[in-house]
């Protein structure tokens, strides 16, 4: 070796030597120092950190390299629990609904109950055993267990679920108190950030996977009716649901939830619903309700397309374009007309509709908010108290019997408030159908949940006895008109 090359590489030495020496004393300040010496100066070559967050920085070094998620896991692990749900399934004779066996020998042929289970994950959020999970892992159950990372099992009840965010909290039965995960704030989570996902994949025990957040905002990726996932390439597989994704400082951030995949493994894209909204499901659930209530505004929505952003005069499409606002409704109040588009809430921009709803579900009836619009080619920012959605009449949910296409549906009037729980899009009165029971007329008939019932038979159909009034009328044929998401569908059959 050459005495000049020999020379730099002792200099490297040197220099790798003092900036471990410094990061071992200091590694802020002193590091920042040595490196700014050597490079230059160039303070957000090292990190960077908007106001009022943490700086994040990239490993420096082997020695960061070799460093352990060990104490971190020993920290959150506790809080995460095991989820077993068990339903009872009546089994079903071949012969079951043919009247000749049933006439004969009645239901004999039909088995005894069989006991289905499921497996998922749970994160405990409060020391008196409140625990949050998805709506599907519990979904139909009778009986609910939660058990601990230590072994202990306990009994729990479902205090509050919400099909739509595809969550649920249950509360074990026990006065005892128990480790509990504390919130992070999932809005300053940054694309990049590093997280952990904690859960119980293929009921093999608990598991620790390590990724990043991969995307952030996601939305319409077919998992239930929420439209605002983070996405991390951290390994979540069946069983993880309802589990754990924590930040680097042992912080919920958000509640596992779904895998992209092809094979029913992880590929690397998985969903977890922000703490935020998380957050805002416990803080009812504590306060007493048994379902989850989204603030009223009082308009619908739809995306900004291309072609509307270009007549809009904006440079890109974002925003949610307002199509119809409720005259009695707070939106009204505020001044929103149809035409115009919300581009943030509270100083957060809004990208697409959903992106508005989630914020305003975090929010919360009662609250109130500041939302930027574009109204007639002029920003301007407006201030909207939320509502709770009025219930302007009873619902009076009711089973049709009898001999008509409508037999086996489960009816009600419609208001804002029932709008609102069912998501349909519009406002006005009218009929909705809330259920439907298996192998019913009404399911042959080609009705589905969330149909609005127009008219039958030419009759306008208001509230629930009118459709009561019709079924019993009887008929052979029948005509109705429904509204489903917003299209007409119009029906005809001999029944």
């Amino acid at each position: 070796m050459n005495r000049p090359i020999a020379i730099l590489l002792a200099a490297c030495a040197g220099m790798a030597m003092l900036a471990a020496a410094a990061l071992a004393q200091d590694s802020g300040s002193a590091l920042r120092d040595l490196l700014r010496g050597l490079g230059g100066g160039d303070r957000n070559a090292i990190e960077t950190a908007p106001p009022g967050e943490a700086a994040r920085r990239v490993p420096l070094g082997e020695a960061e390299m070799q460093l352990s998620f060990a104490p971190l896991v020993q920290q959150t692990a506790p809080s995460v629990v095991n989820v077993y749900a068990a339903r009872r399934v009546q089994q079903r004779s071949p012969f079951a609904g043919d009247p000749f066996f049933e006439q004969f020998f009645g239901n004999q042929f039909s088995g005894p109950p069989r006991v289905q289970s499921s497996l998922g994950s749970g994160v405990i959020v409060d020391e008196d055993g409140l625990v949050v999970t998805n709506n599907h892992v519990i979904s139909g159950a009778d009986e609910v267990r939660v058990a601990l990372a230590d072994g202990r099992e306990f009994d729990s009840e479902v205090v509050l679920r919400d099909e739509r965010a595809d969550l649920a909290v249950l509360r074990m039965d026990t006065d005892e108190t128990f480790p509990a995960l504390p919130f992070g704030n999932s809005d300053q989570l940054l694309t990049g950030d590093l997280v952990l996902a904690i859960g119980n994949p293929f009921g093999v025990g608990q598991t620790i996977t390590s990724g990043i957040v991969s995307a952030l905002a996601r939305t319409r990726v077919g998992v239930a009716d929420f439209g605002f996932f983070i996405q991390t390439d951290a390994a979540i597989n069946p069983g993880n649901s309802g589990g754990a994704l924590i930040d680097m400082q042992g912080r919920l951030v958000g509640i596992n939830t779904a895998i992209f995949s092809r094979s029913g493994g992880s590929n690397g894209i998985g969903f977890a619903i922000p703490s935020n909204m998380v957050a805002a499901v416990v803080a009812q659930a504590r306060g007493g309700a048994d379902a989850f209530e989204r603030p009223y505004l009082g308009a619908d929505f739809q995306p900004v397309t291309p072609q509307i952003a270009e007549s809009l005069g904006l440079d890109r499409p974002l925003g949610a374009l307002v199509i119809d606002v409720d005259p009695d409704g707070p939106a009204s109040a505020a001044g929103l007309r149809a035409g115009d588009v919300v581009l943030a809430i509270d100083g957060a921009a809004v990208e697409h509709p959903d992106a508005l709803g989630y914020r305003l579900a975090t929010i919360g009836p009662g609250g109130t908010t500041a939302l930027t619009i574009l109204s007639r080619g002029r920003e301007r920012a407006v201030e909207v108290v939320l509502a709770r959605p009025p219930e302007t009449r009873p619902a009076q949910e009711t089973l049709i019997r009898g001999a008509s296409p409508f037999a086996g549906a489960v009816v009600a009037n419609l208001s804002p408030r029932l709008r609102q729980r069912l998501n349909l899009p519009g406002r006005g009165d009218g009929v909705v159908v809330t259920q439907i029971e298996r192998g019913a007329p009404a399911l042959r008939a080609g009705l589905r949940p969330g149909d609005v019932i127009v008219a039958v038979n030419g009759l306008p159909i208001e509230t629930v006895d009118d459709v009561i009034a019709i079924a019993d009328s009887g008929g052979r044929s029948w005509r109705f008109t429904l509204n489903r998401q917003g299209r007409t569908i119009n029906q005809f059959l001999r029944f």
